[in-house]
């Protein structure tokens, strides 16, 4: 089974986030911090990576995490 990233770009403390999912993120933070793919995080900025975590599952079962705390 392959392996993929999630990870989490800002361009500051308390600023803007980009969120996004991978196989390479060497590569793919690589492209971010260079701005060698036009959009979001080239437009904004967003090239400090933050936080990633690894998982075999790209395919979440989207829920309302707050619902889970009061529920």
């Amino acid at each position: 089974m392959s392996m993929y990233y999630v990870y989490i770009l800002a361009n500051k403390q308390s600023g803007t986030l980009y969120i996004g999912v991978t196989k390479d993120l060497v590569k793919r933070v690589y492209e971010h911090k260079n701005d060698i793919v036009g959009g979001f995080t080239k437009k904004y900025k967003v090239h400090t990576l933050v936080y990633y975590e690894a998982t075999e599952n790209v395919n979440p079962q989207w829920r309302d995490l707050f619902n889970d705390q009061v529920g």
